[in-house]
């Protein structure tokens, strides 16, 4: 066994982050979802920034599209879901054996409408629709416009990947927006058995963000979290998904067949070299989760890595972490909202690159 696969046991499953023509023509991708147990694939702009500029198996395809009296998206569009279909057809074989709990694609709406609540709604039904694949997730960001769209969409029956989040405000405003949006289909006697959704915490950014100024306090004590913000927090938001989902406010929809929104881990490549290059997939694994993982940390995992139960252990710990953070003045919820912009930012960065090259 795959030192990947060997961490289904434990409950998790992994996702892969990246996308191209050219992973799925080869059958590189059919080969790592068999050998490693690879659960599902994300995307983002900035994978198909990567892949549209670097890979042949799309130059043909946008020669003819540039001939066409279509927008640099439309033109966009009409060179990924093609893509995001064909991988949808290549873990279906997943979500009909996991009856749906894994198998997923995601694509993201389009990043201009961050601020958008029903442009993000009318995007996001709009790529349902054309995709046509119950195994896709639209990805929409957790902004407050974008909780709004979550919880709509959810209503309406469609799956959603939830990403840029970065504190427990965001992670509680997703939760619970999603009951809301099931409580809602139930009420009106819809079926919410099929209804899934997964809820991304960023990881690396934060260390990115934070060990700068725990270092520039410079005490022991402040030096001494340098690596363990991130992780603590991860293990925190488990806690309260764990509290939801697992508690009164949930039950009357779970005796209906609901799913809880697993918690997914992103941005879990090691930017600190002085880290462990896998410690954000290998101390956060544990039941009902998501981590979705680059290929390079794959690589790595596949190489070094240690499955074992990681998440639920150390669990005062973590939150004696996140105490001393706020008693060393870092305001944590304003550090998740900078980089919840910051995201934002970089996301319309490689979107406008991107139409760039179907213009």
């Amino acid at each position: 066994m795959s030192k990947i696969a060997a961490i289904k046991p434990f409950g998790q499953s992994i996702w892969l982050d990246n996308l191209s023509r050219g992973l799925i023509a080869s059958g590189e991708l059919a080969k790592i979802l068999k050998e490693d147990a690879i659960a599902g694939v994300t995307s983002n702009p900035a994978i198909f920034y990567k892949s549209i500029s670097s890979d042949p198996l799309y130059t043909g395809d946008l020669a003819e599209l540039k001939k066409q009296d279509l927008t640099a998206e439309q033109r966009y569009e009409a060179l990924v879901v093609p893509d995001i279909q064909a991988t949808c057809d290549l873990t279906r074989s997943i979500y009909d054996e996991t009856k749906g709990v894994d198998g997923y694609v995601s694509l993201e709406v389009s990043p201009t409408l961050a601020n958008d609540a029903q442009g993000t709604i009318d995007n996001a039904k709009r790529l349902w629709a054309e995709i046509n694949r119950p195994n896709v997730m639209i990805k929409v960001p957790a902004t407050p416009a974008g909780v709004i769209a979550f919880e709509e969409l959810i209503t309406s029956g469609i799956n959603v990947n939830v990403t840029l989040m970065f504190n427990l405000v965001h992670v509680d405003n997703i939760l619970t927006a999603y009951i809301r949006g099931l409580e809602a289909r139930a009420a009106a006697g819809l079926p919410v058995n099929h209804v899934h959704a997964v809820a991304s915490v960023f990881l690396s950014r934060v260390d990115s963000l934070i060990d700068p100024q725990l270092e520039a306090i410079g005490t022991p004590e402040a030096l001494a979290l340098r690596g363990k913000v991130a992780l603590s927090f991860v293990k925190v938001s488990y806690q309260h998904y764990k509290k939801l989902f697992h508690g009164n406010r949930f039950a009357a929809l779970k005796a209906l067949g609901a799913h809880p929104q697993r918690l997914l881990w992103a941005s879990t490549g090691t930017k600190n070299k002085a880290y462990s290059d896998v410690m954000y997939v290998e101390q956060l694994i544990g039941p009902e989760t998501v981590n979705t993982v680059p290929d390079a940390t794959l690589a790595l995992f596949r190489d070094h890595g240690q499955a074992a139960n990681t998440l639920d252990t150390n669990i005062d710990a973590a939150i004696a972490n996140m105490v001393a953070v706020r008693q060393l003045g870092i305001n944590y919820n304003l550090a998740g909202e900078q980089l919840q912009q910051e995201g934002l930012k970089q996301f319309d960065e490689a979107f406008v690159k991107l139409l760039e090259l179907t213009k």
